[in-house]
């Protein structure tokens, strides 16, 4: 597996080994041996699955601790841009995104560590989305952002016309209007 970079530290795009032939495609999603050691050494304890239709936007979420959640995130069906935001006090990088689309095709994987809130909308006609996270959801532990935060200025690459929420997802306050609960320390 390629580790790749990104402008924010601790966010990763991991591009797996891929073989193929004239039967198909094989490729090696996930060892805990590998990511232990090229990105960071997490516990998965959840997989979760979601599947949605163009223009649905799920975000911009974040579990508060005890309970915070890093995420590996893919994509088996379709193409979603995910965004990862810095919510981390005193981060050189706070308030900033970074986004990387994932598709079925491109098999691209996204680290999104604590400190961050997440989110993604899908671009194709729908899209199966995949991620493991290294805690269990907790409902009381729940926070988000506003997906259309203007300091944050995120581009959706999508119409904002496009744009389908959940009511929850619709009532977020601006990342300058909650007290995050994260800094660069934890």
């Amino acid at each position: 597996m390629e580790v790749i970079k990104t402008e924010i530290d601790g966010v990763i795009i991991i591009r797996p080994r891929i073989f193929e032939d004239a039967r198909g495609y094989f490729f090696e999603s996930y060892s805990k041996r590998d990511f232990d050691r090229l990105v960071s050494e997490i516990n998965f304890v959840q997989d979760n699955e979601s599947s949605s239709c163009y223009g649905v936007l799920r975000g911009l979420h974040f579990q508060k601790p005890p309970y915070t959640q890093s995420k590996l995130v893919r994509v088996t069906k379709g193409r979603v841009l995910d965004v990862a935001v810095d919510i981390r006090r005193g981060s050189p990088t706070y308030g900033k995104s970074v986004s990387c689309e994932l598709t079925a095709d491109n098999h691209l994987m996204f680290f999104i560590p604590h400190g961050f809130a997440h989110g993604f909308v899908v671009l194709s006609e729908d899209a199966v989305f995949q991620y493991k996270c290294d805690n269990f959801y907790h409902p009381e532990s729940e926070g988000a952002i506003a997906w259309n935060d203007p300091d944050l200025a995120i581009d959706w690459r999508i119409p904002l016309d496009d744009v389908i929420l959940s009511a929850k997802d619709q009532a977020h306050p601006r990342l300058c209007e909650i007290e995050t609960p994260f800094s660069i320390e934890d």
